[in-house]
């Protein structure tokens, strides 16, 4: 039996070291760099060469360990079959390193054939490195607060953003994805919302280049698809992702000064690895649907409640009155007996999305590179054809001087995206439409308009709305060696965003009743928007180490420039629906947004890291930042942090405890801090009106010059604890943070008297983030055939306004208070139906027996999250592993009250509306039937929308993920490796929420899709 478990051993773990190694996301080359403390000069003495092979315990061939000749600059890796050959003198120390296995030291002398055996390193920690941004730092020794999502992680989601992966996995990121539509936006939130503006977008890194998070998107275009809010992200491949960080802290952002305010991302994508050229293919097919229908009402319930409100209203006399027929066709002239689930068919279709990747990458100890390519397309789940299309381009090239001092990194992500949606989004048709409303086409299989009496929902395809968009994003990072000690670099970045769409509303998309024709009524609009950005970033890193001490310093500047350009047009009234896209052939031409922009950007920043015996760490970090938002005097802003670390368990009481493995206090205080407020905001501005005066053009006014205001800032506060138990098979961290955020920019209302609407400037109000984080990860089992993990993070953020002078006499007082969070909603509170008039009743707070909204709106809701988090399971035996993985919050959300209080009206609804007031006496929840003819208590049924009724409980648990991957085994011997896998994603929610999904409650929008996916992928 145990020859058995070797030999299958010696033919896996081979492929198991090579993933594991490129999952590092670190070329092979680093490992022997990092090593490199003491550089002399290569001496001269005879030359002999010195070959051998490298194995574990088991007797397994291992590739890529960096074998180098200690003092020099000379190294190799080994190659496939664990062989190596390198140049070494008599006397010289080779070392050999490799991820997750004790480095060993073997002087040479008179050998010229080695066997090397590699010990496996039982600690998670040993060799773990991060991705800091300008530099990198080993997990144990970090200062600062970088939570990790790893390749491994994000392939097993079948997402198409890379955000979307990130959900629940990472404690203080709370990501929303807005609408279950391909190529939506998505909402993020790092530690809470920093500022009063709104703005919560962190700094994206993207392979060392900043990357806008902006849409170009106009919401005069796309309206009621996706609000014009599209992800730029949405550009990049998730299977192309090798790792991403976020940096939270002070001590973690510090160094990134003015753009941290709300947090880093930072993504790096994968690299090529030294050795034999390597193929992969990797194919999938998703099917995805809405995964909750909500329970509405059927045509008996409908028509019963219909009839009731017109008669409530006073006008059932004209029930039976021929005239009104075409007022309300659905109680007189369709069929009352006819019942369609409208969800069903108008988002109850499965939506597929098919991928094809394929990738090449291999390379010599001096170059490696990689190089692959993906095609996507995604339908919906609405009626038609409408697609959502990507083909994605990456590549990445490393190369190495023979003597290592110079390297050259270059990496590009090329992405064309192509969407094609219908302009507005049929969920809440879906929801709303009458239950026995007329069939959708006619016997000729025409749309169908029933006589003119009924707006056909298939009509609203016709209305098109496209957008293609190019991204490029492109580094080159250059660095050399200067002396053993000291490199220079320098990065080099570029990056490119062109987004083009067109929105088409012909005359046929409405009903032929209107008499819409071409000429009269059908318009094409455009959006053609352009942003391009460059940095260059050159730096100095000098590192020296003495027997218990050693420094590492960084010193860098910034220069970055980005344009922007955007134009929008509006074109009405064509000769036919024929020529609608050609703008040439409307008979009148709009300009809606004409503009361009520049915004440049300089920083000086440095770090100095002090460390004691591997168990005291001290991190500076400082920035000097300038930006062209600002007025003179005011452009430049300093920034920085001091972290600290206590490895107490490195201490001698702890050293040979066999429980505590790992400890580590750590702390960080520092300041970061936004310019967030778009261009040219403290210049005296003036726009095109698009009217002229007596023949010629106008202009007006449009912002005031104000050169006074400056930085916002955001003072961070960090403590934290990381504790390690049984040879860190049990890792566990707890931090506290607080982020005070004061000097806020926001526009300043003013009295309309004034020409102007607001006045950007800075207020003295102080927004508060506290909260507690916590980690933990385990090694539940592990043995030769199976292996059990377990990840689980929680998160319990809260947010308050500390300070806002003279709050009570601004024109914020009606939507903050002091000590409460800047998310709250202002509510009336709800005393439900009085049960004599059957009308909605409210607290009067003032006791002046009127319900005004100044007034007596003063019950307070936060719907930002009680707490967060997630939890996640792997299993592994032999070849198969499941993971599972949930996400949960507790929240609060907005109801269907926010869009139906009352049965009775034209629309179809929840059938928590049949529990309704009709007569004296009734104790129920709902007001009596309305056909909405009656206005007497309109301001009733409109109060309800914004009292504490319309919010309810929304917390879930949510199974976000599920993963099964077996690994067939091969006897290839030119390593083929077939891996077939299922995923899943969202497929179950528990929650006692009653609308579509719990965490995107809106009934206007489609949710988040339950999704399939089936895949296989293909190595040699």
């Amino acid at each position: 039996m145990k020859n058995r478990l070797v030999f299958k051993a010696r033919r896996i773990i081979p492929t198991i070291c090579l993933l594991y190694m490129f999952l590092g996301g670190l070329p092979i080359s680093a490992f022997a760099i990092s090593f490199k403390n003491n550089l002399t000069a290569v001496e001269t003495w005879q030359q002999t060469t010195v070959t051998g092979e490298i194995t574990d315990t088991y007797g397994v061939p291992l590739a890529g360990v960096a074998i180098f000749v200690k003092g020099s600059q000379t190294g190799v890796v080994s190659n496939l079959e664990g062989n190596f050959s390198i140049a070494t003198n008599t006397n010289d120390v080779l070392v050999f390193s490799a991820l997750g296995y004790v480095s060993q030291n073997i002087v040479i002398q008179q050998q010229t054939v080695l066997r090397v055996q590699l010990i496996e390193d039982v600690t998670q920690l040993a060799g773990i490195t991060l991705n800091a941004g300008y530099y990198t730092v080993k997990e144990k020794e970090r200062t600062g607060n970088i939570a990790k999502l790893s390749a491994k992680t994000i392939e097993k989601q079948p997402v198409n953003n890379p955000l979307s992966a990130m959900q629940g996995h990472l404690s203080g990121v709370n990501i929303v994805q807005n609408t279950g539509v391909p190529g939506g936006g998505i909402s993020i939130e790092i530690r809470g919302r920093n500022f009063i503006n709104g703005a919560t977008e962190p700094l994206y890194i993207v392979d060392g280049v900043p990357y806008g998070s902006e849409s170009l998107a106009s919401g005069s275009l796309s309206v009621d698809i996706n609000g014009g809010n599209i992800s730029p992200l949405n550009a990049m491949n998730p299977n192309d992702i090798e790792s991403i960080e976020v940096l939270k802290d002070a001590d973690a952002t510090a160094i990134y000064g003015s753009r941290a305010a709300n947090g880093v991302v930072l993504i790096t994508t994968k690299k090529g690895q030294a050795g034999k050229t390597k193929y992969s293919v990797n194919m999938s097919s998703t099917l995805g649907a809405v995964s909750r229908f909500l329970d509405l009402m059927n045509t008996e319930q409908y028509l019963e409640v219909r009839r009731e409100g017109i008669t409530n209203d006073g006008f059932g006399s004209f029930l039976n009155n021929a005239a009104f027929d075409f007022v309300w066709p659905d109680v007189k002239t369709w069929d009352q007996n006819r019942y369609t689930d409208w969800q069903e068919e108008l988002i109850g279709g499965t939506s597929y999305r098919n991928q094809l990747q394929l990738a090449i990458s291999g390379g010599s100890e001096q170059t490696q590179f990689l190089m692959s390519s993906a095609y996507q397309n995604e339908t919906t789940v609405f009626p038609g054809d409408a697609a959502y299309g990507k083909v994605t381009v990456n590549t990445n090239i490393n190369h190495q001087s023979k003597d290592t001092r110079f390297k050259i990194n270059f990496s590009s992500i090329y992405s064309r995206e192509t969407n094609n949606l219908p302009r507005t989004d049929l969920t809440n048709k879906a929801y709303t439409l009458e239950p026995n409303a007329p069939s959708l086409y006619d016997e000729n299989g025409n749309l169908n308009w029933e006589n003119n009496t009924f707006d056909n929902p298939l009509a609203l395809l016709a209305e098109q709305y496209q957008v293609d968009i190019n991204t490029l994003i492109a580094n080159t990072l250059l660095s050399y060696k200067l002396f053993k000690n000291i490199e220079l670099k320098t990065s080099l970045g570029f990056t490119t965003y062109d987004l083009d769409a067109d929105r088409i509303l012909p005359s046929t998309a409405r009903n032929p009743r209107f008499g819409f024709t071409p000429e009269s009524y059908s318009s094409l609009s455009t959006n053609s928007g352009s942003r391009q950005s460059w940095i260059i970033e050159p730096q100095l890193h000098w590192k020296q180490e003495w027997n218990k001490f050693a420094i590492s310093a960084l010193l860098g500047t910034t220069f970055q420039n980005q344009a922007s350009d955007q134009l929008v047009l509006r074109g009405t009234g064509f000769p036919n629906n024929s020529l609608i896209r050609n703008l040439s052939a409307a008979n009148r031409i709009e300009v809606i947004e004409d503009s361009d922009s520049n915004y440049k950007y300089h920083a000086l920043f440095g770090r100095i890291n002090l460390n004691w015996q591997g168990k005291y760490i001290v991190n500076l970090t400082g920035r000097r930042d300038g930006s062209s938002r600002f007025g003179p005097g005011k452009q430049f802003g300093n920034f920085g942090a001091l972290g600290f670390a206590w490895l107490f368990s490195e201490e001698s009481l702890f050293k040979q405890s066999s429980f505590l493995s790992f400890g580590k206090f750590r702390g960080s205080y520092g300041t970061t801090g936004s310019d967030n407020i778009g261009d040219y905001q403290y210049l005296n501005t003036y726009s095109v009106t698009g009217s002229d005066y007596d023949g010629v053009t106008t202009i007006a006014p449009s912002r005031i010059f104000n050169p006074l205001f400056g930085w916002e800032a955001n003072k961070k506060l960090e403590v934290a604890i990381e504790l390690g138990f049984f040879k860190d098979r049990l890792l566990f961290n707890s931090s506290w943070y607080q982020n005070r955020s004061s000097n806020q920019l926001v526009g300043i209302p003013l009295a309309a008297t004034t020409g102007f609407s607001s006045l950007t400037g800075n207020f003295d109000a102080t927004v508060e983030n506290t909260g507690f984080e916590f980690d933990l990860r385990s090694t539940n089992i592990k043995n030769d055939n199976f292996k059990w993990d377990t990840n689980f993070n929680i998160t319990l953020p809260k947010n308050r306004l500390v300070k806002f002078p003279e709050l009570e006499t601004s024109t914020f007082a009606n939507r903050y208070i002091i000590g409460e969070p800047i998310s709250i909603i202002r509510l009336f509170k709800s005393l439900g139906v009085n049960p004599n008039t059957g009308i909605y009743e409210f607290e009067d707070v003032n006791g002046d027996g009127v319900i005004t909204t100044l007034d007596d709106r003063q019950s307070i809701e936060d719907l930002s999250p009680n707490f967060f988090g997630g939890i996640g399971n792997t299993f592994s035996y032999k070849n198969f592993t499941l993971d599972l993985f949930f996400q949960f919050k507790k929240q609060k959300a907005f109801n269907s009250f926010t869009t139906q209080t009352s049965p009775g009206s034209r629309r179809n609804g929840s059938v928590n509306l049949l529990d309704r007031w009709q007569e004296i006496g009734d104790e129920v929840s709902i007001t009596k039937a309305t056909a909405s003819l009656d206005f007497t208590n309109a301001a009733s049924r409109e109060n309800q929308r914004f009292s504490t009724a319309a919010v309810s409980d929304a917390s879930f648990i949510r199974l976000r993920n599920i993963s099964l991957s077996y690994n067939i085994p091969t006897n290839d011997a030119h390593g083929l490796n077939i891996n077939m896998y299922v995923q899943g994603q969202n497929l179950l929610t528990i929650t006692n929420f009653d609308g579509p999904d719990p965490e995107q409650s809106s009934l206007l929008i489609l949710p988040p899709l339950r999704q399939i996916t089936l895949g296989l992928q293909i190595g040699f």
